[in-house]
């Protein structure tokens, strides 16, 4: 299964946008699903449900501080490449989905962030973009690390 199909997979069983896009890479990011599951709880609907950037594209900004991100905190080129790449995938990203932010994507004309998430019932996936939006996130990651390998460390 691609790593596309396995975001899309695990939004439809429940996950939140962050944890699908995230946990499809942990094949490749060598974290157990657990553990991303938790790392990544907190960015779903656009940061808790504030509706600011989405989950998913944070979810592959992880995967890509684990895989890409600079720990060198004297070499400030290492930081300036990382942002270099973040910026990419958010532009790759925007592209796809007309902003990187959750309420635009959803098309919400106010403010919706309260605490308490939806029922996962059919007309929730009916209305909603996130499965597609996820997929999208996860195959914009997949063709980004085809396009620049992985540093060994």
């Amino acid at each position: 299964m691609s790593h596309e199909e396995q975001a899309k997979a695990l939004f439809m069983d429940g996950c939140n946008c962050a944890q699908a896009a995230f946990c499809a890479f942990c094949d490749v990011t060598g974290l157990e699903k657990e553990l991303a599951m938790r790392l990544s709880s907190s960015f779903g609907g656009g940061m808790g449900r504030l509706r600011e950037v989405c989950g998913a594209l944070s979810g592959i900004f992880m995967a890509a501080g684990i895989l890409y991100g600079y720990d060198d905190l004297t070499d400030k080129s290492l930081k300036t490449d990382h942002y270099e790449r973040i910026q990419e995938l958010a532009a790759r990203f925007r592209k796809e989905n007309g902003s990187i932010l959750c309420r635009d994507i959803l098309g919400l004309e106010e403010e919706h962030s309260k605490p308490e998430p939806e029922d996962r019932t059919p007309d929730y996936y009916a209305r909603r973009p996130c499965p597609e939006v996820v997929a999208r996130a996860a195959r914009i990651f997949e063709e980004y690390m085809r396009e620049h390998p992985i540093p060994e460390r």
